[in-house]
């Protein structure tokens, strides 16, 4: 009995040693698997800041030079077409700017120059105030006054005549520039059939259709006619500012010159 009993202490004591270490190895096992994910987490983590720094010594491309590299692709001979478009459109551009600018006129000023002008030195001393002003309507202006001795309807066509005159000042250089607005798009989509048809010739020397040949090619061609829309994009803003420039310029001269009839009718009036 006392064997039987020891021998039942000895399993007891053994089956608790055993599960205890079973126990630890679990532990241990578990643990280590944690230590392993937590490491191969960090791990991709590092992997993915790497891949998100760019490499060592190299440097992000900036716009001009990523424009450069997409002219050189589209092809050195249309492209330069396309360039020079933009350039000669924006030169015109430029100098209708300036010179709309200038011809800006302040009329109610004049107007008022003028009437002070006639009523204490006469005509000649309304035409030095128009002479010593600058712009379109101080220049029809003048030539209305040039003409008052001839009587107020000889005026009225002389005003009506230069207005003319001006106004095709005024709308100088605009068919140039409507003229590389439409042509920029059409050197493009030339640029384009011409990639085409060498994407094509790449496909029949070949023998057989590579979707990497095909889509390249079709890739090049299409810049030249991406490159002719954005030039005309620029271009058709600025034209659609220097004709509504132009519109507010000739409303100006002919509103003041329906008012500088009506004060040579008063001046003529009272003489």
């Amino acid at each position: 009995m006392k064997k039987l009993f020891a021998f039942l202490a000895v399993f007891g004591m053994l089956s608790m040693g055993a599960s205890s270490i079973y126990a630890q190895e679990e532990e241990q096992s578990v643990a280590e698997e944690t230590t392993t994910e937590q490491v191969a987490e960090e791990e991709v983590a590092v992997e993915e800041e790497v891949a998100a720094e760019p490499a060592e010594g190299e440097e992000p491309q900036g716009i001009h030079k990523q424009i450069k590299a997409k002219f050189i692709e589209g092809g050195a001979v249309f492209m330069s077409f396309v360039l020079l478009a933009l350039v000669f459109g924006l030169a015109i551009v430029i100098e209708r700017i300036i010179y709309l600018n200038l011809s800006t006129t302040n009329t109610k000023k004049l107007l008022q120059k003028i009437e002070d002008a006639l009523n204490e030195g006469g005509v000649e001393a309304a035409k030095e105030v128009c002479r010593n002003t600058r712009g379109p309507v101080a220049s029809i202006f003048y030539q209305g006054l040039d003409r008052f001795d001839e009587g107020i309807e000889v005026v009225e066509k002389s005003v009506v005549s230069y207005g003319s005159v001006q106004m095709g000042l005024l709308e100088k250089g605009l068919t140039w520039v409507s003229l590389f607005i439409a042509i920029a798009p059409m050197l493009g989509f030339m640029g384009t059939v011409i990639g085409m048809i060498d994407a094509f010739d790449t496909i029949a020397a070949m023998g057989d259709v590579s979707a990497t040949a095909v889509a390249s090619g079709i890739k090049v061609a299409l810049i030249t006619t991406v490159s002719g829309l954005i030039v005309a994009i620029i271009l058709q803003i600025f034209y659609n500012y220097l004709v509504s420039k132009i519109d507010g310029i000739v409303n100006n001269m002919e509103d003041a010159s329906i008012s500088l009839m009506d004060i040579l009718v008063k001046y003529n009036m009272k003489k």
